[in-house]
């Protein structure tokens, strides 16, 4: 049991002062962070209000999902490719036992996320210490740790990360206990504010700071601060796809987000070089998903521009030219005419049989309905997907007189 000691005391007012005041001072944050924030704040309310059918909801969902759960593990170490995460996140990921713990941990933060989500999804959401253990012990379940590691127990002994030193031990609960009044404090001032996106996303980014400079446990501390972090911005109403973009921009600039953790905690509280750090960073990861949901919206208008075309047309001919025709708009590059039959298992199948003219014959037709075109190279053929770009009503770029 940790004895109580007068907050006048603490050893922390005299290594870490700064942390004597959990705040962010708004007013002091440069022009370029508020351009920034309010880029942010337009760019998720576009993902928010973007009507998606239930199979891109979910494949976008499920990507996301794994992209972020990976990239927290990643940041630490974890070797697993994106496709190992979404095979893990549907239960089928094989691993030898010498890399078992890897899954684990992707497992681990899917598991934590979950139950965050849904408690939010369900009421109010609030702080507390014992909810930051639950974090920190969902982490690092089942996990090979050294032997001073209890996962979910504050460190008794002092812990660095790179050139900075940690709070003193005997410090933590009671530095805890006050980072909950403030985030709670602050959860209260988003939830009232008309801008809460504008400030869910500072509040996310100062309280990663605070929790990484109060480092309270023995292991997993950047990956409990990404939870947090995350658990803010669902909070807000950020979309969830988007919610993870800032783990995977610290995993993606992972040598510059160690840089810019060691420069704010060297510089005695500083945050404004990582606040711009970080939301550079989820302003650049909120275009690729945009661009990312653009792409498959074209995916899905593609393929009903395909099937109404072909609506009505039952002869065998027909279907397999339908078939071919959504099939390399799904293959993705342009492809020669002499391996066109072996882009689908299904295409194989239909052209089995058939002699080179048949082929030859089909793509003529697909090229008339203006579904395929010659590509770049001599002898390959390519979606004409392009092609549907023409029902959007023409800007002023696309004048070329």
């Amino acid at each position: 049991m940790m004895k109580h000691i007068s907050s006048k005391k603490r050893k922390f007012l005299k290594t870490h002062p700064w942390l004597n005041d959990f705040t962010v001072n708004t007013e002091t944050l440069p022009h370029q962070i508020w351009l920034l924030l309010g880029e942010a704040q337009s760019k998720c309310e576009h993902i928010a209000g973007v009507p998606l059918n239930p199979e891109l909801a979910q494949q976008l969902y499920r990507v996301y999902l794994a992209k972020g759960a990976l990239a927290t593990t990643a940041i630490e170490g974890n070797t697993l490719t994106e496709d190992d995460a979404i095979r893990e996140l549907d239960g089928l990921l094989e691993l030898p036992p010498s890399k078992e713990y890897l899954g684990t941990e992707i497992a681990n933060i899917v598991s934590a996320y979950k139950q965050i989500r849904d408690e939010i999804f369900s009421g109010k959401f609030r702080f507390n210490v014992n909810k930051l253990k639950n974090f920190n012990k969902e982490i690092l379940a089942n996990l090979p740790l050294k032997d001073d590691v209890i996962p979910g127990l504050i460190r008794e002994y002092s812990i660095g990360v790179g050139t900075y030193r940690a709070v003193p031990a005997e410090d933590c609960e009671y530095l805890l206990k006050e980072f909950c009044k403030w985030l709670n404090q602050s959860l209260e001032m988003i939830e009232k504010n008309e801008n809460k996106i504008v400030y869910s996303i500072i509040i996310s980014i100062a309280s990663h700071l605070y929790f990484v400079w109060i480092h309270p446990f023995g292991d997993g501390n950047g990956r409990t601060a990404r939870l947090i972090e995350l658990s803010i911005l669902l909070n807000a109403n950020i979309p969830a796809p988007a919610s993870h973009l800032l783990s995977n921009h610290y995993n993606e600039t992972r040598t510059e987000y160690y840089r810019q953790l060691d420069l704010a905690g060297n510089t005695r509280g500083q945050k404004n070089d990582f606040l711009k750090y970080a939301v550079q960073g989820f302003v650049d990861q909120l275009k690729i998903q945009i661009n990312f949901i653009k792409n498959f919206q074209w995916k899905i208008s593609w393929e009903g521009y395909i099937h109404d075309l072909f609506k009505n047309k039952i002869k065998l001919p027909e279907i397999r030219q339908r078939q071919l025709s959504i099939d390399l708009s799904r293959h993705g590059e342009e492809i020669e005419i002499s391996k066109l039959h072996l882009i689908t298992p299904r295409i194989a199948v239909q052209y089995a049989n058939k002699q080179r003219r048949t082929i030859l014959r089909d793509i003529d037709i697909l090229k008339k309905m203006k579904l395929v075109r010659d590509g770049d190279k001599p002898g390959t053929v390519f979606t004409n997907k392009e092609f549907i770009l023409a029902f959007l009503p023409p800007r002023k770029s696309d004048n070329k007189t």
